[in-house]
C-alpha cells in the first residue's frame, strides 16, 4: 500500500506542472481552473485515503460477511456494506 503523503504528493506533482504550463502560456482561465480541479481532487482522494485506512484498520473478521469466508478485499459488495457501516458510525 502507497503511503498517503506520496499519493498526494504525486497529485501535487500533476497539477504542478499543468499550472506552470497554464502559466507560461498566461491562461488565467486554465490556472483557475486547475486550482479549483487540484482542491476537488485533493478533498476526494483524501475521503477515499480515510476510507482505505478505515478498512485496513478493521480485524479481519470484522471486514468478512458473516458465513461467506470472503473479506471485504476480495468481495466488492462486501466492501462497500463495510463502508457503509463506517459511515454511518460517523
Amino acid at each position: 500500500m502507497r503511503p498517503r503523503d506520496r499519493i498526494l504528493a504525486n497529485l501535487e506533482s500533476i497539477y504542478r506542472e499543468a499550472y506552470e504550463r497554464a502559466t507560461a502560456a498566461g491562461d488565467q482561465v486554465r490556472m483557475s481552473d486547475l486550482d479549483a480541479a487540484y482542491q476537488r481532487e485533493q478533498l476526494l482522494l483524501e475521503v477515499l485515503l480515510d476510507v482505505r485506512d478505515a478498512l485496513a484498520s478493521l480485524p479481519a473478521s470484522a471486514s468478512a460477511e458473516p458465513g461467506s469466508g470472503k473479506t471485504a478485499g476480495s468481495d466488492p459488495i462486501g466492501a462497500l456494506e463495510t463502508i457503509h457501516r463506517i459511515a454511518k458510525l460517523r
